[in-house]
Formats: structure tokens, C-alpha cells, sequence
């Protein structure tokens, strides 16, 4: 009881210099540094310190650091609390200090300790080693594996023995799925912790390593930068003692090549993000048959399917090809493909099935019907621009933001795809209460939000944006022309709907959005890119430590903020920049249901999918130049955690897809970008019909 009284009354003695030299420290504009801290009742504690900032904070103070686990909501302290505490902080009474003392020790802290079973520890060694590595527990591991490695004849046995039975019990829980994506990641951790202490007693012994059951070569293809899917298929396949060679992000077909040939690997596996890095996998494919390989190929990531791997990549190669949707798969499907017993008939059967699935795929596009370009324009979506409201942005030209807190994003974060890609489906928050994830969901929430305060305090992170706002005017019908106190600087190309609809449905483009030249009306639009930069070095140094799991954590956080991001400057758009909303009152689900007023599409997604946008976008901005974010040869952003797109103000814009198109359309875009139509067709070949 004297430590926390002690504690207190520094604590006091701390406020009332504060208080007594407040309006010297806002004046003067200096720096000053105060630090205090009530490490006694925890409910005193928070209240002093809430108080204590909100009469700061009113009093000028433009700068604060806090903990805010150490901050309770003001208005919830309770009211006799509030009064005690304030008394002391604003100096209301002389034995201010005497009474909040004599107070406090009234008051019941709330705060619950946590208790940690540690009964499992008295089990016998292999039922601990097993425990540890199913419940991703590396704190005692070192521990039990230096007294398996005791016990063994030799160091390898201990990898070979205790670890791989602990491991073959994740793998089967894991199957059968009483074991989720988040749980068998950490468990690798503890596996890789637990093998890097075994290596030097192997090195030392010069004993051969435990053989794996096949070596698999991942990577991502070059131009895309998108790893995580990658990562986490790596680890899982890790975990079922197949040996990984992973080449990165970015990989030129030639290396993948080489690399497979000198590594004489049993399989590769590639993935992407972006829609050219289907083109990349075709090619890979094509080199694959040229150079007469036989080892299956797995194809993955989000733009992937089965169609486009049964349409475009297995009718380039006569081995095995197979689409792996998600990482729970990749165990069983390598499984089948590696099996020396049955892989002919797994193969044969996949082939079978694939051209099966190419066939009716086929003839269910030829089914669809497309009107031509010209008829698609002349049943464009039409707004009244004689009436349209057009607002012009408060202010205009480029505009960079470099100072921004990752706390202001917080509240725009939409949580759903986080565990989405954790292979976790359910949308958030119900998916925290989800009779089958439910826990798992919850644990892997709560360590994303422990690395979030950590990436915070820390600042691990840095958030980027540019943005810029712009007269325009539709010209062509489908080309959005760009223009500086009247002058052209840019031209953006929109693609049309063609799809035959029933009568009265328009064929959008985003250019219906923006009033036509012709109507002699200026109208505006705006484009930006916001990027989450250290998120790679993050991972990198948890991956030094052996730690996958906060790796791909911290990808995927960083991926959650740079939309978040990407969600507020939108909004400070809307409400203060351009201003054409200046009244709007969304909540973070509203804003997820894209319930406000005007819209943002993004090159690559479906109202826009040509990437070559991209590019304008660039030179318009500056991007990279003003914040760093640059451009691959595919045009896949770098850093990966990065968003870019277009701003349209009019009410009536809408999402839409813009679904296939047919030849003459892209003759027409092709004239119209000034490209030549092979170019034209490399980069729009996924939404061409026929």
C-alpha cells in the first residue's frame, strides 16, 4: 500500500506541474515532455490519466502520447471518481490530494488477470511435444526437444520421432477439419523453432536430415508482388514435411525454369494476384511443354479459377494441371499428384475432368449474346446533364498526404476479407460467435489487434497518400478527357458493357458519369493512391526469426489498413476536399455497403479491369515520385498493401462489371489508345468474349 501511495503522489505531484505550467507549454511552442504513471488501482489509474488529457487537450495541447489501454471513456467514469480525480488535476481544494488517496483505496480494480492451464506440462514428453505443436505453443519447446534430443541415439531421430508424430496429429486434425488455417501456421512456428535448435547437433553429428516426402518450388510470377496466398500454402505443405523452395515475388518464367531443373523439384506451384499474371502462367505452362517437363503444376491466387486453368493453362500442358482454391487443399491435392501408387489415375482423372468442365464452360459463353459497340453506345446510361448537379471540388489539383495516424484508419477497417484470408469464411463481426470458427476467429483477432497497438507504438508502419482532383469532360463517348484551367493534360479510355440486356437497361461505361464536351458544362473527377509502406521488411524480420505466422499476419494487417486507408481518404473526399457530401453521417457498415454518394473504381476491377490505366494514373499524379508507390511490368502496385482508382462525384454513378466485350470494341479501344490490338488483347484478354 506505501508503493502505490507513493505512486499516486508522484503521479499528483506530475499533474499539478503540468497544470501550473499548461499555458507556458502552449504558448511558447516548445517542446516539453512530461511522463507519469499511477501503477496502483487500475480504475483510479485510467480515470487520472482520461481526465487528465481531456482538461490538457482543452487547454491547448496540440501533441500527446498515451497508452491507451491506460484511458477510460470520460463520460463512463463514474461520477464520484470524476469528482475526486478532478479536484486534484484542476486544483479545486487544498486536501484534493489527501482525499483522492483515501478514495482510491476504496475502489475495487476491475481488471482480470489471466490464467494460464498449465497442466499439460506434467504429461509425458511426447504428449507434451504433441500439445505444444498443436496448440502452436512454442514457450516450452526448446525445453522438451533438448530432452527428446537426451534421450535419442541421435539428434535426427528426435525431428523424425517426437516431432513429425506431433506434426502427422496437426495434419490429421487439420483434414478432418477440426483444425483451422491459423492454428496449423502457428503450429510451423513451433516446428521451425524446435528444428532450428536440433540442426547444429545434426550439422554436428553429420547425419543426414530427415528425408522429406517431395520438394515443391513456389513463387509468384513475374509482375505481381502478392504473396500471402503463397505463404501460407508453403507453410502448410512445410508442415506436412515437404520441402519448400520459395523463390519470391516477381519471378521471371526463365528462373522458374532453371530452378526447377537444378533443384529437380516435384512440383511448382505459382501464384497471382493481379489478371496478368494469368497470362505469365500461361506462358510458364507453354515453357513447361517445350522443355518436355513432367512434374504437375499447381495453380493459385485470387484472380485464378478453374475455368481459366482448364480453358487456358491445361490445354498447354499434357501433364498435370490443377487449380488449388485454398490452402486446406494443397496437402491432399499434392498428395494425389506426388503418389507413386496412384498418381496416373489421379492425373488421368483430372484431365477428364478438366476437359469436361472446358467444354461446357465453352459453350455456355457461346450462349451469351453481345450487341456491337456502336449499338451498346447508343444505349448508354443517361443523365440529364442540363439538370445534373455538378460540384466543384474546394480543392483543386494534386494533393499529397504524408501525416497520418494508422489510428485514424481504425474505424474503416473491414475485417471480413482479413479472415478470408486465413481461409477463415464468415463475416465479421458474427464470425467471432460462428459455432465452427468462432474461437479461432477470436484468437486470431485478438493477435491481429496486439500487433496492431505494436505496429502503432511503434510505428512500424507509414501510411502514404497522393490524390488530385481535375476538370473533365467525356469526349469520344467512352474517353474521359482531363484538363487544367481548359487545357488537356490526360485522357482516360472506359470500356462498355456489351452484353445484350432486355429493353430498357443501359450498357454502362464510367464515362456516363462524367458530363459529355458537348453539353459545354465543366465537370470534375478525381484519382488517387494511398500505400502502406515497411510491410515487407515487417514480415521479413519475423520470417528471420522463424515466425510465419506473425509474417503473414503482418501482410495481412497492412493489406486491412491500405483499404481502411483507402475507405478515409475517400471520405475526407467526399465530406471536406471535393466536398459533395459535406453532410454525410455513414457508419463503418454503411461505408462497407458503399451507401455514400459518388464512387471510386480501381484499374484491374470489374467496372474498369484494364490495368494500362494504371499508367495515366502514374504521370497524372506523379506517384511515384511524390510517395513512392511504383508500378511493375505487369502494373501490380509496390508496396503490395497499395490502392489506386478514380473519384466520380454525380449521384447517379454506380458500380458496375463491365463483363466481356467483342472484337470490335477492342479494335475501337485499341485506336482509340493509341496501341496496337495484339497489345490491347494481352491486357483485356479476360473479359473478351468468345
Amino acid at each position: 500500500m506505501e508503493e502505490h501511495r507513493k505512486n499516486a503522489i508522484d503521479f499528483i505531484e506530475a499533474t499539478r506541474w503540468v497544470r501550473e505550467n499548461l499555458e507556458n507549454v502552449s504558448v511558447s511552442g516548445g517542446v516539453s515532455n512530461v511522463s507519469f504513471s499511477f501503477r496502483g488501482n487500475n480504475v483510479v489509474r485510467e480515470a487520472m490519466h482520461s481526465v487528465f488529457l481531456y482538461y490538457a487537450i482543452q487547454n491547448g495541447m496540440n501533441m500527446g502520447i498515451v497508452n491507451p489501454a491506460m484511458l477510460e471513456v470520460y463520460d463512463d467514469i463514474p461520477k464520484d471518481l470524476l469528482e475526486h480525480v478532478e479536484d486534484v488535476i484542476l486544483d479545486r481544494r487544498d486536501d484534493a490530494t489527501e482525499r483522492l488517496l483515501e478514495f482510491a483505496e476504496t475502489v475495487k480494480g476491475t481488471k482480470t488477470e489471466k490464467t494460464v492451464d498449465l497442466s499439460w506440462r506434467e504429461n509425458a514428453l511426447q504428449d507434451r511435444i504433441t500439445h505444444a505443436l498443436v496448440k502452436g505453443i512454442d514457450a516450452y519447446i526448446i525445453e522438451d526437444v533438448e530432452q527428446a534430443r537426451v534421450e535419442a541415439t541421435k539428434p535426427i531421430e528426435v525431428i523424425e520421432g517426437h516431432l513429425m508424430t506431433g506434426m502427422n496429429v496437426v495434419g490429421d486434425l487439420f483434414g478432418a477439419g477440426k483444425m483451422f488455417l491459423p492454428q496449423v501456421v502457428k503450429s510451423a512456428r513451433v516446428m521451425k523453432k524446435a528444428v532450428a535448435y536440433l540442426n547444429p547437433f545434426i550439422e554436428a553429428e553429420k547425419s543426414d536430415a530427415s528425408e522429406p516426402v517431395g520438394k515443391i518450388l513456389m513463387a509468384t510470377v513475374k509482375g505481381d508482388v502478392h504473396d500471402i496466398g503463397k505463404n501460407i500454402v508453403s507453410v502448410v505443405l512445410a508442415c506436412n514435411n515437404y520441402e519448400i523452395v520459395d523463390l519470391g515475388v516477381m519471378v521471371p518464367p526463365e528462373k522458374i525454369i532453371e530452378t526447377a531443373i537444378a533443384e529437380r523439384v516435384d512440383a511448382i506451384g505459382l501464384s497471382g494476384l493481379i489478371t496478368p499474371s494469368l497470362d505469365e502462367m500461361v506462358y510458364l505452362a507453354k515453357e513447361m511443354q517445350n522443355k518436355n517437363f513432367e512434374v504437375p503444376l499447381l495453380i493459385g491466387g485470387a484472380t485464378t479459377s478453374k475455368a481459366h486453368t482448364a480453358v487456358k493453362i491445361d490445354t498447354q500442358y499434357e501433364n498435370a494441371v490443377v487449380h488449388v482454391n485454398d490452402a486446406s487443399r494443397a496437402v491432399t491435392v499434392v498428395g494425389d499428384l506426388l503418389n507413386k501408387k496412384n498418381s496416373n489415375a489421379y492425373v488421368a482423372k483430372l484431365k477428364k475432368d478438366y476437359e469436361e468442365f472446358r467444354t461446357k464452360f465453352l459453350k455456355r459463353g457461346k450462349e451469351k449474346s453481345y450487341i456491337s459497340i456502336e449499338e451498346a453506345r447508343s444505349k448508354k446510361f443517361k443523365i440529364d446533364w442540363e439538370t445534373s448537379e455538378i460540384v466543384k471540388p474546394k480543392e483543386m489539383g494534386v494533393q499529397i498526404l504524408k501525416q497520418l495516424s494508422l489510428k485514424e484508419l481504425l474505424p474503416y477497417i473491414d475485417w471480413s476479407p482479413f479472415f478470408r484470408s486465413w481461409d477463415l469464411h464468415g463475416k465479421y463481426p458474427d464470425i467471432l460467435k460462428d459455432d465452427v470458427v468462432g474461437e479461432q476467429a477470436t484468437q486470431l483477432f485478438d493477435d491481429a489487434q496486439e500487433m496492431i497497438q505494436q505496429i502503432i507504438a511503434k510505428q512500424l508502419l507509414k501510411p502514404k497518400a497522393v490524390f488530385g482532383f481535375f476538370e473533365a469532360n467525356t469526349i469520344n463517348e467512352d474517353d474521359i478527357s482531363v484538363k487544367k484551367k481548359g487545357e488537356e493534360i490526360a485522357v482516360f479510355r472506359t470500356l462498355r458493357q456489351q452484353l445484350k440486356k432486355r429493353e430498357g437497361i443501359s450498357n454502362h461505361a464510367l464515362a456516363d458519369f462524367i458530363a459529355p464536351e458537348s453539353t459545354g458544362r465543366i465537370d470534375y473527377m478525381g484519382a488517387f493512391c494511398v500505400g502502406i509502406f515497411g510491410a515487407q521488411e515487417l514480415a521479413d524480420s519475423y520470417k528471420a526469426k522463424d515466425d510465419d505466422y506473425s509474417a503473414i499476419m503482418a501482410q495481412a494487417i497492412a493489406d486491412r489498413f491500405a483499404e481502411a486507408f483507402a475507405e478515409y481518404l475517400h471520405k475526407q473526399i467526399r465530406t471536406r476536399h471535393w466536398g459533395y457530401a459535406s453532410d454525410e453521417d455513414l457508419s463503418n457498415d454503411e461505408l462497407i455497403k458503399e451507401s455514400y454518394k459518388g464512387i471510386r473504381p480501381a484499374p484491374g476491377y470489374p467496372a474498369c479491369p484494364d490495368h494500362l490505366e494504371k499508367v495515366t494514373i502514374w504521370e497524372l499524379l506523379e506517384v511515384e515520385k511524390l510517395i513512392g508507390v511504383t508500378l511493375t511490368e505487369s502494373l501490380a502496385m509496390w508496396p503490395a498493401a497499395a490502392v489506386s482508382g478514380y473519384y466520380f462525384a454525380n449521384k447517379e454513378a454506380k458500380y458496375f462489371g463491365l463483363g466481356k466485350i467483342t472484337d470490335d470494341q477492342l479494335t475501337d479501344y485499341a485506336e482509340r489508345k493509341g496501341i496496337n490490338k495484339e497489345k490491347a488483347r494481352k491486357w483485356l484478354h479476360p473479359n473478351l468474349a468468345g
